[in-house]
């Protein structure tokens, strides 16, 4: 069995990478990263980070033309700035029809994507491609590619369209994001090295929606976060 992790650089993804490693091997596991655009690159550095400490082959690809026309706030060129909002207050005034940093259909995409790597590199053996979406990504809707509902769909397809040999994997996806860390924190995974903030600044910037959910995170089980205790 071979797997190849969706890597944002982020908890989720290098929690999965983890997870991956310890069931098959260093050898046997892929990360590849998206470029889809987003107004800095902390996150791609941070994949390639993660990577090279689990000592597996990393690969990244530029999505972005696809989304140009979006107004999705993490883009280059939005017309806005990132709400820092939590996202609990985001769907209250978008009558639950996701959150600001939505992209459109964004993981839809990556899995897409995944799935032809998957069966290139993977030729002819069987795959199973790691994503890291949990359930405090698609309560209330704010990300609706993060859903069992869609990911069960999109599972369904790629399983299908590959002759059954690759598999999309969701390990947490009925799990609240501190039994992400939870697990994490068991294998050692090294966050410190990892980026989550929806801001490119030299830090985390601790305010936005999803730096205040890894620091929510952590502290349900007992620990800091690495990257905010360097703030």
């Amino acid at each position: 069995m071979k797997a190849v992790i969706l890597s944002s650089g982020g908890v989720d993804s290098t929690t999965c990478l983890a997870l991956a490693v310890k069931e098959y091997g260093a050898k046997n596991v892929a990360t590849i990263s998206v470029f889809y655009g987003q107004k800095h690159q902390k996150e791609l550095d941070a994949a390639r980070n993660v990577a090279e400490h689990y000592g597996v082959r990393h690969a990244e690809y530029d999505l972005a033309p696809i989304f140009h026309g979006s107004t999705c706030a993490l883009l280059a060129g939005a017309p806005h700035d990132i709400d820092h909002r939590s996202y609990a207050e985001q769907l209250a005034d978008r009558e639950g029809r996701g959150v600001s940093t939505y992209v459109p259909f964004r993981n839809g995409l990556m899995i897409s994507a995944a799935a032809s790597v998957a069966g290139s590199i993977f030729e002819n053996e069987d795959v199973r491609i790691y994503l890291g979406a949990h359930a405090d990504d698609a309560a209330g809707n704010a990300y609706a590619d993060c859903s069992e509902e869609f990911l069960q769909a999109m599972g369904k397809a790629i399983s299908v369209g590959t002759y059954g040999r690759v598999q999309l994997v969701a390990p947490f996806v009925g799990k609240p994001k501190a039994e992400v860390i939870k697990t994490g924190l068991a294998l050692g995974v090294p966050y410190e090295l990892t980026w989550s903030c929806y801001e490119g600044g030299e830090k985390p910037c601790g305010i936005c929606a999803t730096c205040r959910d890894r620091a929510a995170a952590f502290r349900a089980n007992g620990a800091e976060d690495p990257a905010l205790e360097e703030t």
